[in-house]
């Protein structure tokens, strides 16, 4: 797997830390680090991330009100993580999910779909 500039939009710090030195070790770099809505439609637009990995609730907006915003401008491959799969998928029914909380394999597969999913058909 090649090296990915990834944009991570956790609102639990542990667990953005913990998700940025686990991405760090598999080669990739972390160009950012958000916890809120608006923060991570700011930082995408102006990163250009080749991933996004999106916590589905934050504590201000959620990760599925962020994506919808930066999708008007412009798509990132990307993915959510969250503890119910089953409320994104009602939302977002086409989108690549992982459940929290997840192991180093599973964000690996989570990543290749993403990327995936993003290459047009």
């Amino acid at each position: 797997m090649r090296s990915l500039r990834i944009l991570v939009v956790e609102d639990n710090a542990l667990v953005s830390m913990l998700l940025a030195d686990m991405l760090g070790e598999m080669g990739h770099d972390v160009c950012g680090i958000e916890s809120t809505e608006s923060a991570a439609v700011t930082t995408a637009l102006r990163c250009r991330p080749d991933l996004m990995i999106l916590d589905a609730v934050l504590g201000e907006g959620s990760g599925i009100a962020a994506m919808e915003r930066i999708e008007r401008v412009e798509a990132f491959p990307h993915f959510f993580a969250s503890g119910d799969i089953a409320r994104v998928k009602a939302m977002r029914p086409n989108a690549v999910v992982i459940q929290k909380p997840f192991v180093e394999a599973d964000l690996v597969r989570a990543i290749d779909r993403a990327l995936l999913a993003a290459v047009p058909s």
